[in-house]
């Protein structure tokens, strides 16, 4: 699936949670990672203070 990168360790994931589709919101400080919260719907991001304007593809292959 797919997941993209955000300014200041945003970090949003498409993933499966209960055979549903959802968005993660993550946030990495300092080496750690914190879940912000689960969304349903990409217009649900924004509750989770990630704006789509800064949000870059983060390509699954730069990770292997």
């Amino acid at each position: 699936m797919g997941q993209w990168r955000g300014p200041d360790g945003i970090l949003v994931e498409a993933i499966i949670l209960d055979d549903r589709p959802v968005l993660r919101v993550s946030h990495q400080v300092n080496g750690r990672t914190y879940l912000r919260g689960y969304c349903a719907t990409v217009s649900e991001l924004s509750t989770h203070g990630v704006d789509l304007a800064e949000l870059v593809e983060d390509s699954a292959l730069d990770h292997l």
